[in-house]
């Protein structure tokens, strides 16, 4: 993983950069999943977005882990 990135002189780390990065996929993901219809399905939608948030970044921080080593 990433672990400093700067911009513009600030540090940030690279796990809050992830984290913004899995949060707009995830709302990407939410409205397509609502234009689907899948949240009939769902029993409670929050906590199901919490997995798909944790699905996504834990997915992006294994994708980086791989290419950046």
């Amino acid at each position: 993983m990433i672990n400093d990135l700067d911009l513009f002189g600030v540090y940030v780390p690279g796990a809050l950069v992830l984290a913004c990065l899995a949060f707009a996929l995830q709302l990407v993901l939410r409205r397509l999943l609502a234009w689907a219809g899948a949240y009939r399905l769902v029993w409670h939608p929050a906590p199901f977005d919490v997995a798909l948030f944790v699905i996504l970044l834990s997915g992006l921080a294994a994708l980086t882990q791989r290419f950046v080593s």
